[in-house]
């Protein structure tokens, strides 16, 4: 959530933001709407300090004099609820509208209206000339790893089964990436994958990308689509402390998305699914540095790359394809041979203090409090990185076969 003084102090970068991202929301009335809030709210506030000097009157007036007070504190009193009780609907008007204006865009972030224009940064690794290269799905049926037609069967379209070297492999990617991160700082968590609404509000995620959830709706809980969800909420309505920043945190979990509005996108193998493992990377920070913890979360995911021999490209994602608590957003896209292009395998987000003000996250340094940044990146999306490894390490036999060095990481020397 944006600070409501930027409606009254730089209404022009509000108005330039939503542009920006191609958004047509009327200011005009958030504007009045705020106004209406704080009128009623300083007249309240106004009351109860009628209220509160009154009482100070009674407890020193004889007995004639307090009947009187009283009489007036009485009303008085009906008089600051009712108030207060419209200052609370006015609030909410307020914030129903508001909650809607996303973070503000980075100035760094390139102009564009879909992923399309996002910008090529750079990019990283041979990619190899395989003659007719097959699908991951195709290898991994073939070797008896994948079954994702006795999923569909038991679950629906868009899960799978995976057997055998492929579990291998998951495992051995999630304990090497935890390795590595809590080697830089991060902390290993697994956290709750059920989360209360306010958790998806605070993130981010809610209003606007509700249909993307699995909902509970006998035990008002949520399934995460991301852990950053639940790292993001784990110090909500917290004051921390700037001198142990950044707190980091490594968070792997079993992630849900419903993926409404991709029909017939990505409707074969494991690439666009319900239900997949990830390792996320979460990050509390100082407002001054977080522009440097994004690009540091930036070279873990290359490093994370690089060590498995996997190319792939960097883009700075363009406002128009920024979710709505990002101010600025990496994708790397690994090259998926059977495609002939590039695919998103990981991202990472600077929300600013987007977040950090919707779960009431600060920061204390000598007597003063601040709202933090915070920053999220994809360390490992197993399903994602299973599918680069399978067809970037095919052979013209239908099997796969890795280096000594990606071997010694996964655990596994081929398939097949």
């Amino acid at each position: 959530m944006l600070d409501p003084a930027l409606l009254r102090n730089d209404v022009k970068s509000l108005k330039l933001n939503l542009k920006r991202r191609n958004l047509d929301i009327d200011l005009k009335e958030v504007t009045a709407l705020d106004e209406i809030r704080r009128e009623m709210r300083f007249e309240a506030e106004k009351l109860r300090s009628e209220q509160k000097s009154l009482g100070k009157q009674i407890a020193s007036a004889d007995d004639k004099t307090k009947k009187e007070l009283l009489d007036q504190a009485s009303h008085l009193s009906e008089k600051v609820k009712e108030l207060f009780e419209k200052v609370d609907v006015a609030d909410k008007n307020f914030m129903d509208i508001w909650i809607k204006i996303p973070n503000l865009i980075s100035v760094t972030s390139p102009d564009g209206t879909s992923d399309k224009e996002n910008f090529e940064i750079k990019k990283y690794g041979e990619i190899l000339d395989i003659d007719k290269p097959k699908d991951h799905l195709e290898i991994a049926e073939s070797l008896g790893l994948i079954d994702v037609q006795k999923a569909s069967e038991v679950s629906g379209s868009r899960f799978s089964y995976l057997f055998g070297d492929l579990v291998k492999i998951e495992f051995s990617l999630v304990l090497w990436t935890m390795q590595k991160l809590s080697d830089k700082g991060f902390k290993p968590t697994i956290p709750p994958v059920l989360v209360r609404e306010n958790a998806l509000y605070g993130t981010g995620f809610f209003p606007d990308d509700a249909e993307q959830v699995y909902e509970i709706p006998n035990d008002d809980l949520y399934l995460v689509g991301t852990s950053e969800v639940p790292l993001a909420a784990l110090h909500s309505n917290e004051i921390l402390d700037t001198g142990a920043l950044p707190i980091r945190y490594a968070g792997f979990s079993t992630c849900f998305r419903r993926e409404a509005g991709t029909y017939g996108k990505d409707t074969t193998g494991i690439f666009r699914v319900h239900q997949f493992d990830k390792v996320e990377m979460f990050s509390f920070c100082d407002p001054e540095k977080s522009e440097e913890e994004h690009e540091f979360i930036l070279s873990v995911e290359e490093e994370l790359l690089q060590a498995l021999e996997i190319p792939y490209r960097v883009v700075d994602v363009c406002a128009g394809d920024l979710g709505s608590s990002a101010s600025k957003k990496y994708d790397i896209e690994a090259w998926i041979p059977s495609q002939q292009t590039y695919r998103e395998v990981t991202s990472c987000s600077n929300t600013t203090d987007f977040q950090a003000r919707r779960l009431n996250i600060r920061g204390k340094t000598d007597g003063t409090t601040n709202v933090l940044h915070t920053l999220n990146g994809t360390a490992i999306a197993v399903g994602r990185i299973l599918i680069a490894l399978i067809e970037n390490n095919q052979t013209e036999d239908g099997k796969v076969e890795f280096s000594d060095s990606v071997a010694e990481i996964i655990g596994v020397k081929s398939l097949g």
